[in-house]
């Protein structure tokens, strides 16, 4: 039987979901795991913290409601792969992304808010562009790795505004124009 208070902190659970699919992006999972980020989230009501580190060798810090301090009260979690991410991403209130655009498609059109954060050691990341022109167009919050607890922070979620999925074409050929393919 559940107590009236654990049923509250069920209620009031709200995670963060990170991914970086199947690459290494060691920045990102170490951004999200700096005391600067998590306070930031912590400030912002999010109770749990779950990464998916792929092919990653930094170990974030995990912690659990038992080994949390008074300083640190956000559960914190991570694994490698998974057959697949969707539940996370279903039962996440935020997710945190790296700028691959099937993790930003499956995100948005999940209608779940989404912080982008672009991976600056990739050459010729045409992935940044694409979140970059919808992070413009109000999609979504586009950092790094060096600003993503300042974008935590003065993120408005009110102000996204939903992903209309259906035709694809004014995105690929967004997509051609970065990767310099002539227009159609």
């Amino acid at each position: 039987m559940m107590t009236s208070g654990a049923v509250d902190r069920e209620k009031e659970k709200k995670v963060v979901f990170v991914t970086v699919g199947t690459t290494c992006f060691d920045a990102l999972v170490k951004s999200v795991d700096s005391r600067h980020v998590r306070n930031e989230l912590k400030k912002r009501g999010y109770t749990n913290l779950l990464i998916q580190m792929g092919r990653g060798s930094y170990i974030p810090r995990k912690s659990t409601m038992q080994s949390c301090g008074e300083d640190e009260s956000l559960v914190v979690d991570y694994f490698t792969f998974s057959p697949s991410i969707a539940d996370y991403m279903r039962s996440a209130s935020l997710i945190i992304s790296h700028a691959g655009s099937g993790s930003i498609f499956e995100t948005l059109r999940l209608r779940k808010p989404l912080i982008v954060v672009v991976n600056e050691d990739l050459m010729d990341n045409h992935q940044s562009e694409l979140a970059e022109e919808l992070a413009d167009r109000k999609h979504l919050f586009c950092a790094s790795p060096q600003t993503l607890g300042q974008t935590i922070q003065t993120m408005d979620l009110d102000s996204l505004l939903p992903f209309q999925s259906g035709d694809a074409l004014p995105v690929a050929k967004l997509i051609n124009k970065f990767l310099g393919f002539p227009a159609e």
